[in-house]
């Protein structure tokens, strides 16, 4: 059986082995100090996601590159027989969900009670078997970084899930479609599939969502650690609380384009036939969403790049392709600030300083969603120092995060 260091090694990367030793020892002690001591006590692991290509396509029916990273929520969990699903996680109050009752719960939208009842009814509504289970969780996923801590709770859910009442066999594409039923339906959040996908199944992996019931997934072997390059999350500390309804004009807004056409995403049409009807889209629905479209199908076409060039190890190619993705993104897809708060403005200071210590080296762009939060920047190692620097004189101290790109999505640890 592999040994723990080994294992640790591989969520977290080699440096980060004792710490996760020391966090998962201080998580076992909170699961016995609350639950008492266990004899079947389960150990799992969910990670946050960095999305690297395809931002605000996959809502769409498009294509996108992501990669799972070392922050992840863990879990100390034992299976129960009293028809609940109990869940304490570190600094919040605990969840007691009863799975006998698993419709939706307009009072609990947006918590994380909503989001394990959802779980548990997608499992239940495609045929797999729930149980009841007591959970203490804690979690190193930045909330509102764009990596995405909801999605690693989800996909931690199901995983518990699948190894305690399904033998471990519930894929990692359907634990991750299953999690996007969640927080679409229970949760009351309106997001695409990448979130789930990328940290259930884990690596780089380039994802096309044409059929979103069969996405066809491409793991791509890179080992960026070994490039020169560090990949770098910094948050900006913007506020998403109110930014709902700008992350939902961004699918609307395209969507009503295709519905221009007569099709519900902008998958099924095509770059040219907006072109050929511009003036009459125009009109229809309006500037922003035809430039929004227009990101949407050169975006995808940058994910299949960005995916080919790792695939073949030109860097070069990659970090220019994500660059553009950036430039897209401010100028087109308009996802950098919010225009009901314009005083805020964190991703735009943040993309300016770090093209200016970049001075065309590596690349950057903004990071997740958009609006508030993080970006991403790939920094040569030998300007690494100075990025870290620049950015926590802007943001605070811990504002700028290397991150380890973990191979494993979804597990159970032991």
């Amino acid at each position: 059986m592999e040994n723990i260091n080994s294992i640790l090694a591989k969520l977290y990367g080699e440096k980060a082995v004792a710490a996760q030793k020391a966090r998962y020892e201080k998580a076992e002690k909170a699961f016995e100090d609350i639950f008492g001591k266990q004899e079947n006590v389960m150990i799992f692991s969910a990670p946050g996601r960095t999305e690297v290509g395809g931002n605000h396509t996959d809502h769409n029916r498009g294509k996108v590159l992501a990669a799972a990273v070392g922050l992840d929520v863990i879990a100390f969990a034992v299976p129960s027989d009293d028809g609940a699903i109990t869940v304490k996680s570190e600094g919040f109050p605990q969840d007691t969900v009863d799975i006998s009752d698993l419709s939706v719960k307009e009072a609990d939208k947006n918590t994380s009670a909503a989001l394990i009842r959802g779980v548990a009814d997608g499992l239940k509504r495609d045929g797999f078997s729930i149980g009841g289970f007591k959970a203490y969780t804690t979690s190193n996923v930045l909330k509102g970084s764009g990596i995405s801590s909801s999605a690693a709770f989800e996909v931690l859910i199901g995983t518990i899930l699948s190894h305690m009442y399904n033998d471990g066999k519930v894929s990692a594409v359907k634990i991750a479609q299953i999690a996007q039923y969640a927080e679409n339906v229970h949760f009351g959040k309106p997001s695409g599939l990448m979130d789930q996908m990328a940290s259930s199944v884990g690596g780089f992996i380039e994802i096309d969502f044409r059929d979103t019931a069969n996405p066809v997934i491409d793991p791509i072997s890179y080992d960026l650690a070994s490039s020169g390059y560090s990949l770098c999350i910094v948050d900006t500390k913007g506020d998403h609380a109110d930014l709902t309804p700008e992350y939902a004009a961004i699918p609307a807004e395209m969507k009503s384009v295709a519905k221009f056409f007569g099709k519900n995403e902008l998958r099924d049409i095509t770059k040219e036939q907006l072109w050929d009807n511009i003036a009459e889209v125009r009109k229809a629905c309006g500037d922003r969403a035809v430039s929004r479209a227009l990101h949407f199908f050169d975006e995808n076409g940058r994910a299949d790049s960005e995916a080919e060039y790792l695939r073949k190890g030109d860097l070069d190619g990659f970090l220019r392709t994500v660059s553009e993705s950036g430039n897209s993104s401010f100028k087109y897809l308009q996802n950098i600030f919010a225009v009901t708060d314009t005083r805020s403005q964190g991703l735009v200071l943040g993309l300016y300083a770090a093209e200016s210590v970049l001075c065309g080296r590596g690349a950057c762009r903004v990071h997740g969603g958009g609006f508030a939060g993080t970006i991403q920047a790939f920094v040569p190692d030998d300007l690494l120092e100075g990025f870290i620097r620049k950015m926590e004189s802007i943001f605070g101290k811990g504002s700028c995060y290397e991150l380890y790109i973990r191979p494993l999505g979804g597990t159970r640890v032991q």
